[in-house]
């Protein structure tokens, strides 16, 4: 996981600050290097399925809330062990 790209591909996807989008991507490399969506799903974490995988969450939602549905999605799908990879808070 490219974390400087992962964050350049947000700041263009999505309306988020500084602090927000280092948090999503702080959160996004713990997944990849957990290597936990690799086992469950068979595929590596990317910046193209990061952003994806967002774009799907319900429109107005921040990239933080965004974040966290996918979390919340992945949890429901492939067990608790998702929940310790959502962000809970962060500084703009």
């Amino acid at each position: 996981m490219d974390r400087n790209r992962l964050d350049h591909a947000l700041e263009r996807a999505f309306d988020a600050g500084e602090g927000e989008r280092r948090a999503v991507v702080r959160a996004a490399g713990d997944l990849s290097d957990s290597g936990r969506l690799d086992a469950d799903r068979g595929t590596e974490l990317t910046v193209e399925t990061v952003v994806t995988e967002l774009a799907d969450a319900p429109e107005g939602s921040s990239l933080a809330e965004r974040w966290n549905w996918w979390i919340g999605a992945l949890a429901v799908a492939y067990g608790d062990e998702y929940v310790r990879f959502g962000v809970r808070q962060f500084r703009d």
